[in-house]
């Protein structure tokens, strides 16, 4: 079902979106694909839809404060946002320009998922290649120099949703995205 926004609702989309996340300040919540709807409810009243990246995650309280306050400071009275886990949130739905920034920041996107559905747990090897068999996974590029060659360090970075690896051809660690 396709939902028709009000001009009204889709400029306070564009607002609720363009809120930094506050772990990745580098990316919007737009970017990151999290904002999934606004509605108007009555002349004073809104509701914001959205989707936390995984149901534990502790940037959820800090996400509505923020989109709470910029609607407030665009004059609506009363703001609501209702944390909705269906459709859950997955990588795929981070923008083409959010992967662009995290690349820049240092942080190598999630790699673009080509099967639909569950995402499967993998722990197979730690080291990825640029030349593979087409039965192993696609490698995860170091976001410094492009390389292939990269290894993981840890399942567990700054925060729940990035690993640690480092580049085998210039040496750099960085965090990697993880796909989900």
């Amino acid at each position: 079902m396709v939902t028709t926004l009000t001009p009204l609702e889709a400029e306070l989309l564009e607002l609720a979106g363009s809120v930094p996340d506050p772990e990745l300040p580098v990316l919007t919540l737009r970017e990151l694909g999290v904002v999934r709807a606004v509605h108007v409810r009555g002349t004073e009243t809104v509701e914001v839809e959205l989707t936390p990246t995984y149901t534990g995650c502790p940037a959820v309280e800090a996400m509505s404060l923020d989109i709470e306050r910029v609607l407030r400071e665009h004059g609506v009275r009363e703001v609501t946002v209702r944390r909705v886990l269906a459709p859950a949130w997955s990588t795929d739905d981070i923008t083409d320009e959010g992967r662009r920034k995290l690349r820049e920041f240092g942080i190598a996107p999630p790699r673009v998922r080509t099967a639909s559905g569950p995402v499967g747990v993998e722990l197979g090897p730690t080291r990825t290649r640029a030349a593979r068999p087409e039965d192993e996974p696609v490698p995860v590029r170091c976001p410094h120099c492009g390389s292939a060659e990269t290894e993981l360090l840890s399942r567990f970075s700054s925060t729940a949703c990035k690993a640690l690896r480092r580049c085998l051809a210039c040496r750099e660690p960085f965090d990697h995205f993880k796909e989900l």
